[in-house]
């Protein structure tokens, strides 16, 4: 698992986030990036504005 800051580098109340992750199957990698966005939105004072993911497949 690895998070970094995408986005809106020092932007004051306003940060891009990026998080990848790499398992031995989908369904792995979907519960631990599901367990992440759980706790981005478990904060009130954070605003989400969007949320989406995009996967590379090591296969193709």
């Amino acid at each position: 698992m690895a998070a970094a800051e995408v986005t809106a580098h020092d932007k004051w109340q306003r940060a891009g986030l990026g998080f990848a992750a790499v398992g031995p199957d989908p369904g792995h990698v979907t519960d631990v990036l599901d367990q992440v966005e759980r706790f981005v939105w478990s904060f009130p004072e954070v605003e989400v504005i969007e949320a989406t993911r995009s996967w590379a497949d090591a296969d193709a």
